[in-house]
């Protein structure tokens, strides 16, 4: 009926509520049939399993864990344990009758019987008390029930003798012909059985005390992680509102920020093409003007002689020259370039919204990791230390929590200056740098043996129940402060920097500004050289027919 169920179970929660019988098969929910033992100690039916195998490797249906399987059955080993087991719940269920009165005894009675290992026979207790006292009876085992001794568990499979004997290295029973037929060294190793049974029930105590303690660290862990889950949850939700907000914000924002925009957009645009028509307007009425002048002046040359030439030529020529002197606005006032700046405003108007601090700004929050993890709880492989940092820590220095703080993570902190040393540049901020790494690295290796010894004492006291002294206790106190009055004095050093730091970048911001100052004033006098020569170009273009024209009526007046 089982064979052919191939679907995965459910859950783990589901498992949970499921309370399953420890001698009941998860898959076919029936009591075990030949119970096979996979890698990950799970346990179903050899039916169950039956056709599950592929390639030699069987997954678990409830982890999903592989185990190799060996042999043409496809199945994984019989649990002999669990067998048993399975086969003693059966033997409890049936029906027990006493051997000296033939007297049944119901399910509810089957405490109060007893079973006789000499005899092979069950006893109730009156017959227990009155015959298998006598003297005769002396030597008889007689043990509870539950207890009794299988005819496959009293004598030797091999030599039909009854076992006395127990091997601590083969961890199996010998009868006297084993215990004979076994090399001296190996001898060493056999105890009788009782002392074996009183060894064994010591070493399974002490296992089942750490099978004990890995369970209450597993429901710890499993309580931790449900919190953690609907943590996660919760985190995600808030993320994904604060995400949805701050997006619907910078949306308005920017849609308002672009209306404002384009009506600038278009204001220059306005501007500049009503510029540009007028000066377009002058000159277009200006053209007309020197073609009738140099006409005239073509006419003039080829129709007067040299007494009239002389007359009005003077005149002629004045009146060129003022032409050629009025204030014509040949070249364009202004560039043809819109410029809104708009990858700044649109910049400067998130700003708000996304906390950015200014360019020159180098001071920001350090404790943007994450909830409970500082940037000392960053290992320098990129790993997050395991010691968890009490969220609401007051600060040790009113200097160090008013001051300003480190803009980027430590991890973050860390590959920058590794970068800036790699340049090889020796600045006084570089030689600053080598210093406080040398300092910070021995500072982080002190807390983090105090953080080792309190999570190490933290243990010891919740989950092993054991007493600590009070001496330790002072002690990593006193540690502690020191390392406060290092830190402080540290920072205090680091502090005192500042102000020669700042000339520097003062300094180097006001040259980078200056340098981007002249970078775009190269660019606009490019584009100005540029817009001339465009200008020059469809001048010559259109001066070059009127003066092929005066070339033609000089040709012909030559000869005169």
């Amino acid at each position: 009926m089982a064979g052919g169920i191939f679907s995965p179970l459910g859950s783990c929660s589901e498992l949970e509520k499921a309370n399953c019988h420890p001698l009941v098969c998860l898959l076919c929910h029936e009591p075990y049939q030949h119970p096979c033992l996979l890698d990950c100690y799970h346990n179903f039916c050899a039916s169950c399993l039956r056709g599950r195998a592929s390639d030699g490797r069987l997954r678990c249906p409830l982890c999903g864990h592989p185990s190799v399987v060996r042999g043409g059955t496809g199945l994984p080993p019989v649990d002999r344990l669990l067998q048993f087991l399975v086969d003693s719940s059966a033997d409890s269920e049936e029906d027990v009758q006493c051997a000296n009165c033939d007297r049944c005894c119901t399910k509810t009675e089957l405490d109060t019987m007893y079973f006789c290992n000499t005899c092979g026979q069950p006893l109730c207790t009156p017959c227990r008390e009155e015959t298998h006292r006598a003297r005769m009876f002396a030597r008889h085992e007689i043990v509870s029930l539950s207890k009794r001794t299988k005819d496959i568990h009293k004598k030797c499979s091999l030599h039909e003798e009854p076992y006395i004997m127990f091997s601590t290295e083969k961890k199996s029973m010998l009868c006297i012909n084993c215990f004979r037929d076994m090399q001296g060294e190996s001898r060493a190793h056999c105890i009788d059985i009782e002392t074996a049974y009183m060894q064994g029930c010591q070493r399974l105590d002490q296992a089942v005390m750490a099978v004990k303690e890995l369970q209450t660290s597993t429901r710890e862990a499993i309580v931790l992680l449900k919190a953690m889950i609907e943590e996660v949850r919760n985190s995600a939700n808030e993320e994904e509102a604060a995400i949805n907000s701050l997006f619907s914000r910078m949306q308005e924002q920017l849609s308002e920020r672009k209306k404002t925009l384009l009506k600038a957009v278009q204001s220059q645009h306005e501007e500049k093409e009503k510029a540009f028509k007028e000066q377009l307007a002058h000159l277009a009425s200006l053209l007309p003007t020197l073609q009738v002048h140099l006409v005239t002046c073509s006419a003039f040359l080829s129709s007067a002689n040299k007494a009239e030439f002389l007359d009005l030529g003077y005149q002629l020529m004045e009146r060129l020259q003022r032409i050629v002197k009025l204030p014509h606005r040949l070249r364009p006032a202004q560039t043809s370039k819109i410029n809104s700046e708009y990858r700044a405003e649109f910049a400067r108007c998130l700003e708000p919204l996304l906390m950015l601090s200014p360019r020159r700004s180098v001071v920001g929050n350090a404790s943007g990791i994450g909830p409970g993890i500082t940037g000392t709880n960053m290992l320098p492989g990129g790993q997050c230390s395991k010691t968890l940092m009490v969220p609401s820590c007051p600060p040790t220095s009113d200097k160090m929590s008013t001051g300003p703080m480190v803009k980027k993570p430590t991890m973050h902190r860390y590959i920058s200056t590794k970068v800036l040393l790699a340049e090889g540049r020796e600045t006084p901020f570089a030689e600053h740098c080598r210093n406080y790494e040398n300092t910070y690295r021995m500072l982080q290796t002190e807390i983090q043996g105090l953080k080792d010894q309190v999570q190490e004492l933290h243990r010891d006291l919740t989950k092993h129940h054991s007493l600590i002294k009070s001496e330790i206790m002072s002690e990593i106190l006193q540690k502690s402060l020191q390392m406060d009055v290092q830190i402080a004095a540290h920072y205090s050093a680091v502090e005192m920097m500042r102000s020669v730091f700042e000339e520097d970048w003062e300094e180097t911001y006001q040259r980078v500004a200056n340098e981007q100052e002249i970078y775009e004033a190269q660019l606009h006098d490019l584009l100005q050289l540029r817009q001339e020569n465009s200008c020059l170009s469809t001048i010559t273009k259109q001066i070059a027919p009127y003066v092929r024209s005066i070339a033609k009526v000089k040709e012909r007046l030559e000869p005169r």
